[in-house]
């Protein structure tokens, strides 16, 4: 860490350079002998990058940052608000703090947090920044946060752990292949703290990390403007059962919906027969649920076709985790051959062509709330729907 990045005149030319080309940046002479110009080049991009994802770090004066890799790898403020909300009693250790972005919001909750970054220079900029944050329960320890849980008599009321992957082949990973493995160390952490938050990146696969993991309480599914973040596993020490599956979509306004896992093998539905007024496209989180039975349940709606994920209905359900439709016209492929000036955005759902080709096909126009959606239906075969969207995600 180089603290003569924190003096004001570098600062300033920081905040003066926001929007320079930052690659230029690194290869020019530096005006400042004691500062690169690679580590000019990389404060910049880092804190652009903050200005909508971590916006307390942006707007807060002489904050130091880390690699831009750390900043785009790092919770987003309105994720860790997210997780905070699921920390319980007075203390909680971030085995892998980084940034510490998540310990940022876990101290505007627990009495007591302790962030550990097994990365020196990492956990020293996160120290330092805390001091700007007012940070004063949080206590800072540069090294292996599995090692210090493993060597103190400290206990915690909860652990949260982050752990990374070790492999970059294949969609689907197990968490034994993530560092540091939770599942080798799972009866460590449980003998040391009641509750586990444990975040993995939505490519995993639900019914693979059940295998893997023990007193799987809750999974949190969590997206915002409909991209799946994160999977959030909560693991409680005396918990036995089916764990509550929770689909999260933090946007303007936070909705959930909420199941316990099994409910949806027990639900049966039939495939609409008419389109109703509103056609419905539920949010990625509960796509990856896996809940398309419950989804149509709850919200007494039904399924255009068994094989796609759209929903048709005659009334509005606000509460719906997803974009809402008002249906305006159902064309068949052979209708739309004759229609002249389309106009709207193209969604393509269980039919055979792409939306870019579909788009170049019919010569359609782009517009702000027309919507065309190509998809298909269990009575009607392929239809195309002209609609207008009435609630975004």
């Amino acid at each position: 860490m180089n603290k003569r990045i924190t003096e004001q005149t570098v600062q300033d030319y920081i905040h003066d350079n926001l929007n320079a080309d930052v690659h230029k940046i690194a290869l020019a002479k530096s005006p400042f002998p004691e500062v690169t110009g690679k580590e000019l080049a990389n404060q910049i991009a880092s804190r652009k990058k903050s200005f909508r994802k971590l916006p307390t770090w942006f707007n807060t004066d002489f904050i130091y940052y880390p690699p831009l890799l750390s900043v785009e790898q790092c919770s987003s403020e309105i994720t860790a608000a997210y997780k905070a909300g699921l920390a319980t009693g007075s203390s909680i250790i971030d085995l892998t703090g980084g940034y510490g972005v998540d310990s940022y919001y876990f101290s505007k909750k627990i009495k007591s947090v302790t962030h550990c970054e097994i990365n020196e220079e990492l956990s020293a900029i996160a120290s330092y920044n805390g001091v700007l944050l007012h940070q004063k329960n949080v206590q800072f320890i540069a090294g292996d946060g599995l090692e210090f849980l493993k060597n103190t008599d400290q206990k915690f009321d909860c652990v949260y752990i982050d752990p990374a992957r070790r492999s970059t082949s294949g969609k689907v990973f197990m968490l034994k292949d993530c560092t540091p493995d939770i599942v080798e160390n799972l009866s460590l952490l449980l003998s040391k703290a009641k509750r586990i938050l444990l975040k993995t990146a939505p490519l995993l696969d639900l019914s693979a990390g059940l295998k893997e993991l023990d007193h799987v309480a809750e999974i949190h599914i969590v997206s915002v403007k409909n991209e799946c973040k994160e999977l959030i596993w909560v693991i409680e020490r005396d918990f036995e059962g089916s764990p509550n599956i929770i689909c999260s979509t933090l946007n303007a306004t936070q909705k959930q919906f909420r199941f316990i896992l099994g409910e949806e093998g027990s639900t049966t539905i039939t495939g609409s027969v008419i389109p109703g007024q509103y056609l419905y496209e539920p949010d990625v989180a509960l796509l990856k649920s896996g809940a398309f039975n419950l989804i149509a349940e709850r919200y007494q709606l039904q399924k255009f076709h068994h094989q796609t994920q759209l929903y048709t209905s005659s009334v509005i359900h606000p509460e719906f985790p997803g974009r809402i439709f008002r249906l305006n016209e159902v064309m068949s492929a052979a209708k739309i051959k004759k229609e002249k000036n389309l106009v709207g955005n193209v969604i393509v759902r269980n039919y055979p062509d792409k939306a870019a080709t579909l788009v170049d096909k019919y010569h359609i126009k782009p517009d702000d709330t027309a919507f065309i959606i190509f998809t298909q239906s269990n009575t009607e075969g392929k239809i195309i729907i002209k609609s207008t969207i009435i609630q975004h995600y």
